[in-house]
């Protein structure tokens, strides 16, 4: 098992998940993170810190698109191991639905 992030943290990135993950596991996109599911040790503890909610285990149904996205960009993207701030938009887009259509980016972001 991994955890997975979804399409809610597109323009949203809230960055609190990266600040408990015991493993630095996080990768960052222009507008998004992801989770490197080889490197995941399934502990839990960013799902509950995500404001946005966009954070889910592996075993939940219909992740199969999301857990395409966090194995490729996570190969593609800069690990980000510190919190930064979220963009000053991101409430705007909180539960906005079809964000990957509309704004997903395969840019890197900064990383650390």
């Amino acid at each position: 098992m991994t955890y997975v992030v979804t399409d809610n943290c597109i323009k949203c990135k809230y960055m609190d998940c990266i600040e408990v993950c015991p493993v630095d596991c996080f990768y960052e996109g222009e507008n998004m993170l992801v989770i490197h599911p080889d490197e995941c040790i399934d502990c839990g503890v960013c799902e509950p810190e995500c404001p946005a909610d966009a954070i889910k285990p592996d075993t939940e149904g219909g992740l199969d698109k999301w857990l395409q996205v966090n194995s490729e960009y996570a190969e593609k993207w800069p690990n980000i191991t510190a919190k930064k701030e979220p963009p000053a938009d991101a409430k705007t887009f909180d539960g906005e639905t079809g964000k990957f259509e509309k704004y997903f980016s395969p840019e890197p972001g900064e990383g650390d």
